[in-house]
């Protein structure tokens, strides 16, 4: 999708998409003698601008008739309703047969940042992984070209392409290492795609295949990995744009590429899902890409621990106990508590090779947190109040929302075990943060921690206005954010 700006409005054909906040309709005045019979088909439709209602009809535009998508943005604030504009525009046009669109935001007093963010959120939504399907009708096809923001400040194409085109480039790779099924995204390939996709930004790629984890002593993670013929990678991608020396802040990905549970296998139903279980990973690398995209000034190190989770015949035992890389010894009472044993050894690695300032990880890691916060949230645990409030200040401004979750001694006693250091698992009660204790036993010299458990926000079985359904590219704007307003001065 091209996303381009203008001072005024293209000759030749178009759909025109008009903005209307609640029930002030002064866009329309750009209608001319056609601004009464749009505005009276609006009350007829019922149309009281709400924030992401639309409308759509025909109107005489001398002489031809020309499409007119008529987009409500309610009482929201202009950078979020910017974004639902562009995208919502998109979702209405995308297979409309139309080829150009032109959002007109002449009056509506944006920013410069506040109009580009109406060109990301068109592209955004224009995202769609038509690679597998192979016959559809024509009326399915995707037609919109190209998307043009007229009427904003002059500068929103330089914040456009320095900013968020980025940001958005970032968020396709996510969704669609999310998208492709385990038979073509697994640890290999998943390094293969990332590397190939990052080529050129001046990331530092490093892969640590199973011998170089196994002389680390990663026996977490590969014990995860050992029931599939697919080996297990570590992922090292660094950023070094405040220079080097300074020490990084650390982003940290489950990067489960199939979860069948392993012997503690899951039920049939709903499985083929699983190929999504490497959203933490997926998101770190969306992220690392955006940040050198748009040379961010800081200094970032992403790991992703890339395993397949399979009950083979040489598949970790419920009962087994494994030593990590930190030296602490597990029980693994359950094989489908596997992302915490990939984490434990990969937050462990950073530590000792990096020495971080802080540490984020992300992780589509338990269902209790759907049952807490459903797919609303992701849930965010943290062992410092002023990375945790930084997050959740990040996760408001980007739309990627989290809420915050408690960690304490007593929920950390519950994953002791009598044989080893602690057991992968607690009783079935408070499910998300026994999983976030046993996370936090690997942080070492007060190293500042958070952990999001977003299990519930990978994917979506309900289209948004920046994101169809499926794949939505969680994370990627919430590490964005963060650096942005934290890191980069």
């Amino acid at each position: 999708m091209k996303i381009r700006f203008a001072d005024s409005r293209p000759a030749g054909e178009y759909a025109l998409v008009l903005p209307v906040a609640g029930k002030d309709r002064g866009t329309l005045s750009s209608l001319g003698a056609s601004e009464k019979a749009v505005s009276a088909a609006l009350d007829r439709q019922r149309f009281e601008g709400d924030a992401s209602g639309v409308a759509e009809q025909f109107y005489d535009d001398g002489g031809g008739a020309r499409r007119l998508i008529v987009v409500g943005t309610g009482s929201s604030a202009p950078k979020e309703a910017a974004e639902k504009l562009g995208g919502n525009a998109v979702a209405r046009l995308l297979t409309s047969g139309e080829k150009i669109a032109v959002i007109d935001i002449t009056g509506l007093n944006y920013d410069a940042d506040a109009a580009a963010r109406v060109g990301f959120g068109a592209l955004l939504r224009s995202w769609r992984h038509d690679r597998y399907r192979t016959k559809l009708k024509d009326n399915q096809k995707p037609t919109l070209e190209e998307v043009v923001v007229v009427g904003g400040d002059p500068a929103a194409a330089k914040r456009y392409e320095d900013r968020w085109a980025p940001v958005a480039k970032g968020v396709s790779l996510t969704r669609e290492l999310v998208t492709e099924p385990a038979n073509i995204i697994y640890p290999e390939t998943f390094v293969d795609h990332v590397t190939a996709s990052v080529d050129g930004l001046g990331l530092e790629v490093e892969v640590l295949d199973r011998a170089a984890m196994t002389e680390l002593g990663m026996g977490a993670l590969l014990g995860v990995a050992q029931g599939s013929v697919r080996e297990a990678r570590l992922l090292i991608l660094k950023w070094t744009g405040a220079g080097a020396g300074a020490p990084p802040v650390a982003f940290v990905g489950k990067g489960v590429t199939f979860d069948t549970g392993g012997i503690s296998i899951k039920p049939a139903a709903g499985m083929e899902a699983m190929k999504w279980d490497m959203g933490g990973a997926g998101a770190v690398v969306g992220a690392m890409k955006a940040l050198a995209g748009r040379k961010a000034k800081a200094n970032i190190v992403g790991i992703c621990g890339l395993v397949e989770n399979m009950p083979g015949g040489n598949a970790q035992r419920p009962g087994d106990v494994v030593t990590t890389m930190s030296g602490q010894t597990v029980e693994v009472i359950n094989t489908d508590a596997e992302g915490r044993l990939v984490l434990a050894d990969a937050v462990t690695y950073v530590q000792r090779n990096f020495k971080p300032t802080a540490i984020i990880d992300l992780a589509t890691l338990t269902g209790a947190i759907l049952i807490s916060l459903g797919h609303e949230w992701a849930g965010l645990f943290s062992n410092n109040e002023d990375l945790a409030g930084k997050l959740q200040a990040a996760g408001e401004e980007s739309g990627d929302k989290l809420w915050r979750m408690p960690l304490a001694e007593t929920f950390d006693r519950l994953i002791d075990s009598p044989i080893a250091d602690m057991k992968n698992v607690g009783p079935r009660e408070g499910g998300s943060i026994t999983a976030a204790q046993f996370i936090q036993r690997f942080v070492e010299n007060d190293t500042k921690w958070a952990h999001i458990d977003m299990a519930g926000k990978a994917w979506s079985d309900k289209a948004a206005s920046t994101f169809d359904k499926g794949a939505t590219g969680f994370g990627v704007r919430l590490l964005d954010q963060y650096v942005a307003d934290n890191l980069e001065h």
